[in-house]
C-alpha cells in the first residue's frame, strides 16, 4: 500500500513537469517565429553606413514581412544575407530595383569614374551610405531579391558608461 502511495506521488510530479516542458517549448517555438518571420533585432557594427548609423552601439529593429510581399523599394534600409558569405547579414539601403537604371562610382577613393548599369528582373543593388568604406553591390553586382531578410523600421542608440 505505501509502494503504491510513493508511485503516486511520483506519477503527479512527472505530469506536473511534462505539462511545465510543454508550456516551455510552446513559448520558445513562439519566440523562434517571432524572430524569423515577424520581427528582430540587429546590432550593427561597421563604417559602412555612416553616417546614418554609427560604427557600433546602434540596435535596429527590423520586420521580416514587407519584403516578402514586395513592399520595399529605393531608400529603405534593408538587411541582406551577404552574397559573399551566407553566414553573416549587412545593413545596406537599396538604390535600386529591378529594371531600374543605377550609376555609381567604381573606385571612389581612387578616381572620379562612374559606370551605370540596369538592375536585372529579380535583383535589388544595394550600397552603404559610406561609399568609401562600404562592400556592396558596386563590389558583387545586383542582389537576389531573396537575400532581404527585413527591413529596418527602428533604430535605437545604446551608450555605453565607461567608468
Amino acid at each position: 500500500m505505501r509502494l503504491l502511495n510513493y508511485l503516486g506521488q511520483w506519477r503527479s510530479v512527472a505530469k506536473e513537469a511534462k505539462d511545465l516542458t510543454v508550456t516551455v517549448a510552446k513559448f520558445m517555438g513562439l519566440l523562434h517565429v517571432t524572430d524569423a518571420y515577424l520581427c528582430s533585432s540587429t546590432l550593427v557594427y561597421g563604417p559602412s553606413m555612416l553616417p546614418t548609423l554609427n560604427i557600433s552601439g546602434d540596435v535596429l529593429l527590423s520586420e521580416h514581412v514587407s519584403h516578402r510581399f514586395g513592399k520595399v523599394g529605393a531608400g529603405d534600409l534593408v538587411l541582406v544575407r551577404s552574397p559573399n558569405d551566407p553566414r553573416k547579414i549587412v545593413t545596406k539601403r537599396i538604390l535600386g530595383m529591378e529594371g531600374d537604371q543605377v550609376t555609381f562610382f567604381v573606385d571612389p577613393k581612387h578616381s572620379d569614374r562612374s559606370r551605370t548599369t540596369v538592375v536585372p528582373k529579380g535583383h535589388v543593388w544595394i550600397q552603404g551610405d559610406n561609399i568609401y568604406s562600404s562592400f556592396d553591390s558596386r563590389t558583387y553586382g545586383a542582389v537576389p531579391y531573396g537575400l532581404i531578410q527585413g527591413k529596418v523600421f527602428c533604430r535605437k542608440i545604446l551608450s555605453w558608461c565607461i567608468r
